[in-house]
């Protein structure tokens, strides 16, 4: 499994609004027939309702959801803070199908990720079974078309080679009931591997859990939904500030 958080650089973006001084051109007369000057419409906050990066990490599930022997790594946990990040445009180039073998597998869909995002991952000594979890906060339907690419982007690498260890991976793709609002379950699998690994993505409100396994005998296939489940239970009736 690769490692490849994502690493943020947070904006601090100052908010510019415009000042709107109640000035009037000639007379101040208040007897004009325009009364009162109309305001402006409030323009929509887009991330109104999501949650920040700092609310989503408190979301993640906890270590005792993960099998026994595997302990956080430090070096795999990251967060978006109490800002939102920019959001940014999907690459609509061919999908990298290698980014399936790493953390932050979401984007493998050509989005960077969400506005907000929490992430981290639990790996035993040496590496050989490990459980990745993230967040991503989505402004808009976005959440909805992340989760109909990651449909697409498992037929569109049915097939593929690591370019690392050169091993031949085959993909399945299924959806999967009884997840969020919507969840998908990719496996991948080799000749060259012990155990294939299980990749679940799932979809509440505007936020996508993805999860990623290869601890256990079944491919990683209980860990994951364990993991994915109680991710989900933390997000239910939360709403951003």
């Amino acid at each position: 499994m690769r490692l490849s958080s994502r690493a943020v650089t947070l904006l601090a973006v100052a908010a510019l609004p415009l000042a709107l001084s109640a000035c009037s051109s000639g007379s101040s007369d208040s007897s004009s027939d325009s009364g009162a000057s109309a305001k402006p419409a409030k323009a929509k906050n887009p991330n109104a309702g999501l949650l920040t990066g700092t609310q989503l990490k408190k979301a993640l599930a906890p270590a005792s959801a993960f099998p026994a022997g595997l302990t956080l790594q430090s070096d795999g946990a990251s967060d978006s803070g109490d800002k939102f990040l920019t959001p940014s445009s999907r690459k609509t180039a061919k999908p990298d199908c290698t980014r399936l073998l790493g953390t932050s597998w979401i984007q493998v869909t050509g989005f960077e990720g969400g506005v907000s995002f929490a992430q981290n991952d639990y790996a035993n000594q040496d590496e050989t079974e490990a459980v990745a979890q993230e967040i991503d906060a989505f402004q808009g339907s976005t959440a909805k078309t992340v989760m109909k690419e990651l449909r697409s982007v498992a037929t569109e690498c049915a097939t593929f080679t690591d370019t690392d260890t050169h091993a031949k991976v085959k993909v399945t793709g299924r959806s999967t009931a009884g997840l969020g609002d919507e969840a998908f379950t990719i496996t991948l699998t080799s000749g060259t591997w012990e155990t294939g690994t299980t990749l679940i993505a799932a979809r509440s409100g505007n936020d996508v859990v993805t999860v990623l396994s290869t601890a256990g005998s079944d491919n990683g296939a209980a860990a994951a939904k364990k993991v994915t489940t109680r991710v989900l239970g933390s997000l239910k009736g939360k709403s951003g500030a």
